[in-house]
């Protein structure tokens, strides 16, 4: 009987992790918040500008689709991830355009 219960569970918990959305975009900041560092020049690349922006100058880190920017709940992992296409797994607020962050992984 447990085999069965520990079974039901691990499938419902893969169903669940399936509806989870998804979104694809690149980690930057919110004082870059469309990507381009140009005007801030706070570093030689795209990351290191993210990265001084968010340290020094209390920026966010922000998740740029190409066309929104979300801001998002785990302010720690995208550091390994700035400058970089990414897909977050998380639920969106749509009121404050904040994604309640599950995971980041690099884009493929």
């Amino acid at each position: 009987m447990r085999p069965l219960i520990l079974s039901v569970f691990v499938i419902a918990a893969v169903a669940a992790a399936q509806d989870t959305p998804t979104f694809t975009g690149t980690i930057t900041d919110s004082e870059c918040a469309d990507g381009d560092h140009s005007h801030m020049q706070m570093g030689p690349t795209d990351a290191d500008c993210t990265i001084t922006c968010v340290v020094i100058h209390g920026a966010a880190y922000v998740l740029y689709d190409g066309t929104d920017t979300y801001e998002l709940s785990d302010q720690q992992t995208p550091e390994k991830f700035a400058g970089q296409q990414v897909v977050v797994t998380g639920t969106l607020d749509a009121d404050t355009k904040t994604i309640q962050v599950d995971s980041i992984s690099a884009a493929r």
